[in-house]
């Protein structure tokens, strides 16, 4: 004996429409987990043989308000506690950054850092033959 399940035509959903639901709940939960102002999140970048520049928007901090650290490839950038807003970013390079040559300037709420490439030195060493 087989059973088979008995539906009304009004009630049967067809299983794309399903896929669609699915596929407009999950996206509504990535877009929600987007930052709203995305304007304020973007980096402008660009590159040229010494030097390689990041831009960005940090509307109502100071000097005083933003900490930068550079290690080896990586920068970081931190707004101190009590700050008017909290930025946290943090960015890694293809290369290493020479901190002594590079430059960080806040004008007008747009933080530019100017990052200059280490260039390798050589650690060989020649021997005398005798």
């Amino acid at each position: 004996m087989i059973f088979a399940p008995v539906m009304s035509r009004n009630a049967f959903v067809s299983p794309r429409a399903a896929d669609l639901a699915l596929q407009r709940f999950l996206q509504g939960t990535v877009d929600a987990a987007k930052p709203r102002n995305s304007s304020q999140q973007q980096v402008q970048v660009s590159r040229d043989e010494k030097f390689t520049t990041l831009t960005l928007d940090v509307p109502g901090l100071s000097r005083e308000q933003l900490t930068l650290s550079i290690e080896g490839a990586v920068i970081k950038l931190e707004s101190v506690e009590g700050a008017s807003r909290q930025v946290k970013r943090g960015w890694e390079l293809d290369h290493e950054i020479d901190a002594a040559n590079s430059k960080a300037k806040l004008e007008h709420g747009v933080l530019t850092l100017t990052l200059a490439k280490l260039v390798p030195q050589s650690k060989a060493v020649n021997l005398s033959i005798e």
